[in-house]
């Protein structure tokens, strides 16, 4: 008999390991014991040498579906004497953060037959889960993933419960969120405070299917429900949530969702994953109102993801808006009490229930592009998994990055990962900054984590940055678009020494390495440092911030560079064209930014495609993509690019031409001229030897249209792409976490 011991690393506690395992040596005859512990799962086990190698290699081939195996190490085992009859389950180790913590996942299809199965005794419980599904982040308080460690802890498990959590044999075995109707948490309607007779769901449904505003509390916080093919109830929706025109997401049972989309193969994938995320998908079939996305050729959907979901998409068989419980640009509420204050004046009903949220989490938001799924916003069923530090970042201590200012996210790096932690939303808003420094603390303390260096953005009124100084620490400053070239970089594995890259980095704005404001930019370099190459020939922000909510300030200012003063004056009569003119011409809360998503407002006011005033973010770059995408044209218009300079006065000049041309055309051209541009010159650095490939990153390549010209325009030129990590500022702080870790290691 020969004993082993094996350390099985990754995504491998509340997923049903111990038990797969356990079953994995009790089919072989093999003998020892397996337990959870401060590093993952630990396996000592004994028998004959095939037997064991055929333990080893199923450790990672049959893995169950919710595990993340990052490593299995092996080590001789001294068998105890006398040897152990059988195999066992052991109590866990002790505590500890040197293992990954499982993602909430959506609930499995076992345990949706079970509440839909009249006999089951979990017939329509709101709260069934199993190892292959249901809370997970949500609920941990701390680590090793043990039941009293989370928020599950005040419901003790009935004697059926009992019995399935301690059958190896049992889907439910060690499942720590097990519960039933007799023993775990339960759901309840209530208006005005007073609990409501009636099952929660019913009630519910009845309400929605009367045009209400439902609030529902999820994994991670609530959600305001209404009827999606309900005109009325999404204007009532958006009045009381003050979000004019943001698009909402939508729910549905499958069945549904097919009769207002038409989901490709990786469209339906997504949709099903465990992580359940929201998927942006084409509009097709039955029209619904337009006013869920106002402009929008695409709708975000997302399937019922928790046992309620289901109920509730069941009973009401309609899509169903499911919004994030707060008013606009404010965090969703978790708590029962925060929601009856903060939702008070927005829901005309609540679903409430009484297993606490142990941290807020949005829902994760994915799109297909050409270059295949991405991830667009990060947040509940995609964290808090990591991702492999590259080659060469294997000594690299212990890094903590704080991100930017808009799309906030955190990234902690240790023992050769990068845990990129959940959206958390604009730090100008004070709730949101309250949750960013409480998500600071949270992830430090769960995962036991102790920087060496601290990485901030260069931008000095950043929240982030200011906090960052304020630790004490050693302070790395990055630049913006330094960090988003280092983070596509590193999610692609890009070696630490691995040769430079060509980074097209478009977005909004970042404060450059020169004090300007940059947003246009192919940068040369790795993660020690860069050469800005070309960008966009910078314009005025004429009256400062006010140009990022006013798409027709960047007009004005384009026209005016491109010699078409004239026709700025017949597209907007009525604006304070000269006031703005002379304040620019004397430098008056004007400084030049080279920024690609100011170009794209300033194009899409042209074209009628955007507001005045932009009530979201990219909303006029949005609605420039979606007027584009309905043209197949394949001509472009001219940029100049000279000295590094790319300048879309030609464009402009071009455009004035022909004004006679149709929106959607002239789009399209905008979009493939840009492309053009940038990709020629990136081609050209790789071509001359001076680039081993290319990157993009930055916001706007969450552009599809645009991705795709790219793609095109750098055919036959190695690309590295965004995938789960978001191009835009949610995937910020991996970028400085690696520029860090490179730059002090």
């Amino acid at each position: 008999m020969q004993g082993w011991q094996i350390r099985v690393r990754g995504q491998v506690q509340g997923v049903g390991f111990r038990p797969f395992v356990w079953g994995l040596a009790r089919r072989a005859g093999l003998v020892g014991h397996v337990l959870n512990d401060a590093e993952g799962v630990l396996v000592r086990v004994a028998g004959p040498r095939a037997a064991l190698e055929a333990m080893r290699a199923a450790l990672e081939d049959e893995a169950p579906a919710l595990s993340r195996v990052d490593a299995v190490e092996l080590a001789d085992w001294a068998v105890p004497d006398p040897a152990p009859e059988g195999f066992d389950i052991a109590a866990s180790g002790p505590a500890g953060a040197e293992t990954r913590v499982t993602p909430d996942a959506a609930t499995c299809p076992d345990c949706l037959a079970e509440i839909r199965d009249p006999g089951a005794r979990r017939y329509r419980y709101p709260f069934t889960n199993c190892t292959n599904c249901g809370p997970r982040f949500t609920i941990i308080e701390g680590l090793p993933y043990d039941r009293p460690k989370t928020t599950m802890a005040p419901f003790g498990m009935c004697p059926a419960c009992r019995a399935e959590y301690e059958d190896p044999g049992d889907r439910r075995f060690h499942a720590q969120p097990i519960a039933c109707p007799d023993c775990g948490p339960r759901a309840w309607a209530e208006a005005d405070g007073a609990e409501l007779e009636g099952e929660a769901v019913a009630l519910a449904a009845e309400a929605l299917l009367a045009g209400k505003i439902v609030a529902v509390k999820g994994l991670g916080g609530f959600h305001l429900a209404c009827d999606a093919t309900d005109a009325a109830a999404i204007e009532r929706l958006r009045a009381r949530k003050h979000r004019p025109a943001k698009p909402l997401a939508l729910m549905a049972a499958a069945g549904v969702l097919a009769r207002h989309a038409a989901p490709n193969a990786e469209e339906w994938s997504l949709l099903r994953e465990p992580a359940a995320p929201i998927v942006l998908i084409d509009k097709a079939g039955d029209p619904l109102p337009d006013a869920l996305a106002p402009g929008m050729a695409a709708l975000g959907w997302m399937l019922p993801y928790t046992p309620l979901h289901h109920l509730l998409c069941a009973a009401v068989g309609r899509p169903l808006v499911m919004t994030s419980g707060n008013m606009s640009g404010a965090p969703q509420a978790v708590g029962n009490d925060e929601a009856r204050r903060a939702l008070a004046g927005l829901a005309d009903l609540f679903v409430m229930h009484d297993r606490t949220i142990a941290r807020r989490l949005d829902d994760s938001v994915e799109r297909v592009l050409p270059s295949g799924p991405v991830v667009l916003r990060r947040a509940r069923g995609r964290v808090p998994g990591t991702l492999p530090l590259p080659e060469g970042f294997g000594s690299a201590g212990q890094v903590l990055a704080l991100g930017g200012q808009m799309k906030a996210a955190l990234c902690l790096t240790k023992t050769g990962q990068a845990l990129l932690g959940h959206h958390l939303g604009e730090l100008d808003v004070a709730e949101t900054w309250s949750a960013w420094q409480q998500a600071l603390a949270d992830y430090r303390a769960l995962f036991d984590h102790h920087p060496d260096v601290v990485a901030v953005d260069l931008h000095p009124g950043y929240r982030a940055t200011q906090a960052g100084e304020a630790m004490g620490l050693p302070v790395i400053g990055v630049q913006h678009h330094h960090a988003h070239l280092a983070s596509v970089m590193g999610e692609n594995g890009w070696p630490l020494d691995g040769g430079p890259v060509a980074g097209i980095v478009l977005d909004g704005l970042g404060l450059g390495a020169d004090g300007t404001i940059w947003g246009g930019e192919l940068l040369l370099g790795g993660y020690r440092g860069f050469e800005r190459v070309a960008w966009l020939k910078p314009a005025p922000l004429a009256g400062g911030d006010a140009a990022n909510r006013e798409p027709w300030r960047n007009t004005l200012m384009r026209l005016d560079q491109a010699g078409l003063g004239a026709l700025a004056d017949a597209l907007m009569p009525d604006k304070p064209r000269e006031v703005l003119r002379r304040a620019v011409a004397s430098g008056v809360n004007a400084p030049l930014s080279s920024s690609a998503g100011r170009l794209f407002d300033a194009v899409a006011f042209a074209l009628g495609a955007a507001p005045e005033r932009m009530s979201y973010e990219g909303e006029a770059g949005m609605r420039l993509e979606a007027l584009a995408a309905t043209s197949g044209t394949r001509q472009s218009w001219p940029f100049a690019v000279a000295g590094g300079e790319i300048d879309p006065a030609p464009m402009w000049r071009a455009w004035a031409a022909e004004r006679d041309r149709p929106a959607a055309e002239a789009a399209m051209m905008f979009h493939r001229g840009l492309a053009a541009a940038f990709a020629g010159e990136a081609r050209a650095l790789v071509a001359a030897g001076r680039a081993e490939a290319v990157a993009l990153s930055g916001g706007v390549m969450q552009n599809a249209v645009l991705l795709a010209a790219l793609l095109e325009a750098l055919e036959g030129v190695p690309v590295l792409l965004h995938h789960g990590v978001p191009a835009g500022d949610g995937g910020l702080a991996l970028g400085q976490a690696l520029v860090a870790a490179a730059r002090s290691a």
